[in-house]
């Protein structure tokens, strides 16, 4: 028989599959190729969601950006309460009180910001319980994609300076650290007194006291850390949250306390409320006495 014969034979013995059929062809580990793998074929084919995620996030960052509109120490409508020096004393650890309640925020045309939050609360039930809470922030703010803004503060350096009479003999002063997220803004020109305003929505779209454009450049305290720690990180933080550390404002533990709100303004608060409060009961009085005389 010729080469040409048996070679046909030979093919004529080899079992083929009919259409029907299926297999399975078993590839060695090692000759397998991490692409052309079946396997890694399918998973090319559907991306997972964490990678979906991250290109997300990559996108959000790279379209984020700063808005020159918003340079400037923007103060609420009070205009008692001002971000820079005269709000806190970085070196010193000091925190002053404004004569009056409010908040104020300043930005820069290179991305940086701070903030100066002054607010007082009476107690209906006990006019003696009058709270004060100071805070302090600065960082980097960038613009999303969307239009928010969110604020990153430095972590070490924020401060809150808490009194609350009725609950601790001195104020408590504390590191303090929380991400800001304004689903919008708004900078326009007021109808009224055609200032400048600007209008800031929290996250959930509520909308904060206007701010009226105070500064321009701003009035700010240098933007790098100012207090660093051997521990903590010196760069903006994206977490949020109080470093509740209680410290005795009379004394001077860790380098960290000095000054605690004005006992007097608390004071002067306290007693106003306790004049109206005897004003009402002698009227009242008063009244009754008129009642049964005439």
């Amino acid at each position: 028989m010729s080469r040409e014969g048996k070679a046909q034979k030979r093919a004529s013995k080899v079992r083929r599959p009919s259409p029907s059929q299926s297999f399975n062809i078993q590839i060695p580990f090692k000759d397998r190729h991490p692409i052309r793998s079946f396997h890694n074929e399918h998973l090319m084919l559907l991306p997972s969601k964490s990678l979906v995620l991250g290109a997300a996030t990559l996108a959000t960052l790279v379209t984020a950006q700063v808005d020159t509109q918003l340079t400037g120490t923007w103060t609420t409508k009070s205009r008692k309460v001002f971000t820079g020096p005269g709000f806190y004393d970085p070196v010193n650890e000091k925190m002053f009180e404004p004569p009056l309640t409010g908040f104020s925020y300043s930005f820069t045309d290179s991305g940086f910001y701070e903030v100066a939050y002054y607010r007082a609360g009476a107690n209906p039930t006990d006019p003696k319980c009058t709270k004060g809470i100071i805070q302090w922030q600065h960082g980097k703010y960038q613009k999303a994609s969307n239009g928010s803004l969110i604020l990153n503060p430095i972590t070490v350096d924020g401060r809150q300076l808490m009194s609350d009479p009725c609950l601790y003999e001195n104020s408590v002063y504390t590191r303090y650290q929380q991400q800001e997220v304004f689903k919008q803004y708004e900078v326009l020109v007021n109808p009224f007194d055609k200032a400048m305003r600007l209008n800031l929505y929290g996250w959930d779209g509520t909308p904060l006291n206007p701010m009226y454009l105070a500064y321009r450049p701003p009035q700010m305290l240098p933007t790098q850390t100012l207090n660093p720690t051997k521990t903590a990180s010196t760069g903006a933080s994206q977490s949020s949250g109080t470093t509740k550390t209680k410290r005795d404002v009379d004394g001077d533990h860790d380098g960290l306390v000095r000054d605690a709100l004005s006992r007097n303004a608390m004071l002067k608060q306290s007693a106003y409320a306790d004049r109206i409060w005897w004003l009402g009961v002698g009227l009242t009085a008063l009244g009754g006495v008129g009642y049964f005389c005439f």
